[in-house]
């Protein structure tokens, strides 16, 4: 399976909610994006067959190595580029749309280059947005 925008947003949801909580169930996935159950549950099933999730014997959903890498790559763009949008005056509802849009297009290269930018400029003049 092709990482794509849609397993990035899936992955990323659920690296978001372990953050926020220990275990995540289907029906966290499904009550955060939106989608109905048996939706999350075919997705649930294709991402632990390319071994990106491990489903529990209770149905808890962990991410593996490849997974978590995928997700803390995937959030760590959104989290910068919503703090740059932010800075430059973007409201923050917008700001957030608009970083998950770009977040799944923007080349490695670009976005290191975006993430020693602002990091230089964090060091001379300290957080984007206060």
């Amino acid at each position: 399976m092709q990482v794509g925008e849609t397993i990035e947003n899936y992955l990323e949801t659920i690296y978001m909610l372990t953050r926020e909580k220990q275990p995540v169930r289907s029906v966290d996935i499904a009550n955060e994006m939106g989608y109905s159950k048996p939706t999350i549950s075919i997705m649930m099933r294709q991402l632990k067959e390319s071994g990106y999730i491990r489903v529990g014997r209770s149905g808890y959903i962990t991410l593996t190595d490849t997974g978590l890498a995928i997700a803390e790559r995937v959030y760590e763009r959104h989290i910068l580029l919503t703090e740059i949008l932010v800075s430059l005056g973007v409201d923050e509802k917008i700001a957030l749309e608009d970083a998950c849009k770009v977040e799944h297009n923007l080349s490695k290269e670009s976005f290191e280059c975006i993430k020693n930018y602002f990091e230089n400029i964090r060091k001379e003049q300290g957080p984007l947005v206060e």
